[in-house]
This record gives structure tokens, C-alpha cells and sequence, in this order.
């Protein structure tokens, strides 16, 4: 396999790395509930399992 000859630069090595950036997760706000998710996720909601606006599961007693 090759491998470098020489040593590369902590400013050539940073360059490359510019490109590595964490992005911010898109936020949804559900109209039903107002409740801000992830979208395309569930999330629970005074017990219950929300998606779309809609019920999907309840939490068992």
C-alpha cells in the first residue's frame, strides 16, 4: 500500500478538514400539538406517541 514520503503540514491537514462540519438538525413544529420533533420521527406527547399530527401508540398503565 502506499504511503506518504513526507510529513504533511498541520495547515494542510486543517485545510482538508474544512469540510468537516456538523449541521444542525432540522427542527419540525406539529400544527396539531405544537410540539417541536425531528422530522420524520415520532415523538411523545402527554403520553402518547404522535406522528403526523396523529396517535400512533399510548403508553401502557
Amino acid at each position: 500500500m502506499p504511503n506518504p514520503k513526507h510529513k504533511h503540514s498541520k495547515s494542510r491537514r486543517d485545510k482538508r478538514r474544512t469540510h468537516y462540519k456538523a449541521t444542525a438538525p432540522t427542527i419540525a413544529v406539529d400544527a396539531t400539538t405544537g410540539e417541536a420533533h425531528l422530522y420524520h420521527r415520532a415523538y411523545w406527547y402527554e403520553g402518547k406517541l404522535m406522528y403526523k399530527g396523529k396517535v400512533v401508540m399510548e403508553r401502557g398503565a
